[in-house]
């Protein structure tokens, strides 16, 4: 190997590497026309954390997860061939010097990413540490600026490190803890880099971005088993979004991307060129999901994805965490074979532990409201809106002459005009909470007719932006009517 790169044989190495590098992102290529832009779901489509998940095996019969499983193992062999060969160190050479700027000042980057990350969540404001766990705490907000002010010095930042850890904590007093197991992993992970990264002792600072790669790699298998436990979480948004599968039909997409997101995060955590290219694959489809999804995309998934070029600009060749273990799994498919059973007996056997087999909780037990309230996937306290009878002599006979949905729109809206009509208490606030009650819930039962048998997409998501936002502000005033004791 060493002959390799004299002088006489450096051109040779080069090319070879060039032409092996080519052949690895090929495969790579490949793996991503099949990888639609993805986003977290719990963002933008209403779920019930609770509800008993799709018997896994149901996915294990399933030909699209094995074709999935197939391809990206094709993938996975062909760079470790490669890897293996006299040309692998030339490649994992020439992404050297690519990403030696970067690599240089690596601790810099991730400092500022992090930084970053928790000044935009602090515009962003109402929100704990990503998109979907809300909090109307206001003083949560200033504590993730200074979180943010805390990562630029190394004496401060254990401090960051446990602000951190202290808001995913908080969050568990709205939040339960199987639902919070999806940012445990990256929460702590840059916690402990930061740790880390501060120390003074050498021998703990080798550790940091092993301490990354280790919980982004987590986050990322965890999460996707979402795509196995719940397809139909995805299906609004596969529904309002078509083009995200590059045509291929529901059915076919979500298990394949979901053994795309969990092989390529597993990949995160073996060999330094399958480390490397898988990085580059994820950054590739991470990026692809923020023109269609926006900015919360952008902000929810920006230290994941700084973490994640991190990785790829990394030049580190030894493992030195668990060393033993990746030992005994070396080949790519038992290591990916045994993450992938104690993922699935992890996400099973917890949810299982935490809420039984049934759908739902146990009879009498309060649910959890882990997102926005939706009419079509209705959850926790904010249970549905039940229509309330109403005589037809309410809607002056209007409503019988018409087809059934424009019937009940018209029915709605006459009883939110009857109901809000109330005798005065001589209290301005009372009466106005008195009067905006009904008439919230006369926009959200219009708002349900409309998800009910509307089609227009823009329409559609804007019915479920009034139903979450008028819950919210429906059960505001009832608790505030209830500390008035009226």
């Amino acid at each position: 190997m060493a002959s390799l790169f004299s002088k006489d044989r450096a051109p040779r190495g080069r090319a070879q590497g060039a032409t092996a590098l080519a052949a690895v992102l090929g495969a790579c290529g490949a793996l991503l026309a099949a990888t639609p832009a993805q986003a977290h779901v719990k963002w933008f489509a209403p779920y019930i954390v609770d509800a008993a998940p799709q018997p896994i095996g149901a996915t294990l019969t399933n030909f699209w997860f094995w074709t999935g499983i197939a391809l990206v193992l094709a993938f996975f062999l062909v760079t470790r061939a490669v890897e293996r060969s006299r040309v692998g160190e030339p490649v994992l050479a020439a992404m050297d010097r690519a990403t030696d700027p970067l690599h240089r000042r690596l601790d810099d980057f991730m400092r500022v990413c992090i930084g970053g990350f928790f000044v935009a969540v602090f515009a962003v404001g109402g929100v704990y540490l990503t998109p979907d766990l809300q909090t109307p705490s206001e003083w949560v907000s200033w504590a993730q600026l200074a979180i943010a002010a805390c990562v630029f010095s190394r004496r401060t930042m254990p401090l960051a490190a446990i602000g951190i850890v202290g808001l995913w904590a908080l969050a568990l007093r709205d939040y339960d803890f199987f639902h919070l197991l999806d940012y445990l992993a990256l929460g702590l992970g840059v916690a402990g880099y930061l740790v880390l990264a501060s120390s003074s002792k050498e021998e703990w600072r080798r550790h940091r971005f092993e301490t990354l790669r280790w919980a982004v790699a987590i986050a990322l298998m965890w999460s996707s088993l979402e795509k196995f436990a719940y397809p139909d979480w995805f299906y609004p948004l596969v529904e309002e979004r078509p083009f995200l599968t590059f045509g291929l039909p529901r059915d076919v997409f979500i298990p394949m991307a979901g053994v795309a997101e969990f092989t390529l995060g597993f990949g995160l955590i073996w060999t330094p060129l399958v480390r490397r290219l898988s990085a580059i694959a994820l950054l590739v489809i991470f990026t692809a999901a923020v023109y269609p999804f926006g900015r919360i995309d952008l902000v929810g998934h920006a230290l994941i994805m700084a973490v994640i070029l991190a990785i790829a600009a990394d030049h580190e060749r030894r493992v030195h965490f668990l060393p033993a273990v990746k030992r005994r799994l070396a080949g790519v498919p038992a290591g990916l074979a045994t993450a992938l059973v104690v993922m699935v007996v992890g996400y099973w056997g917890l949810h299982f532990a935490f809420y039984g087999q049934g759908y739902g909780p146990a009879p009498g037990a309060a649910q959890i409201a882990t997102h926005a309230p939706s009419a079509e996937h209705p959850h926790g306290s904010l249970a549905p809106i039940e229509p309330q009878p109403l005589d037809a002599d309410a809607t002056g006979g209007v409503a019988e002459s018409l087809d059934p949905a424009s019937a009940l729109f018209a029915q709605a809206n006459a009883r939110m005009h009857e109901t809000m009509v109330q005798d005065p208490s001589g209290d301005v606030d009372v009466d106005f909470v008195r009067g905006m009650i009904p008439h919230h819930v006369g926009a959200v039962e219009m708002a349900e007719i409309v998800l009910e048998h509307g089609d227009d997409p823009q329409i559609r998501a804007l019915a479920r932006e009034i139903v979450a936002h008028q819950r919210e502000e429906i059960r505001m005033m009832e608790d505030w009517l209830a500390q008035t004791g009226d």
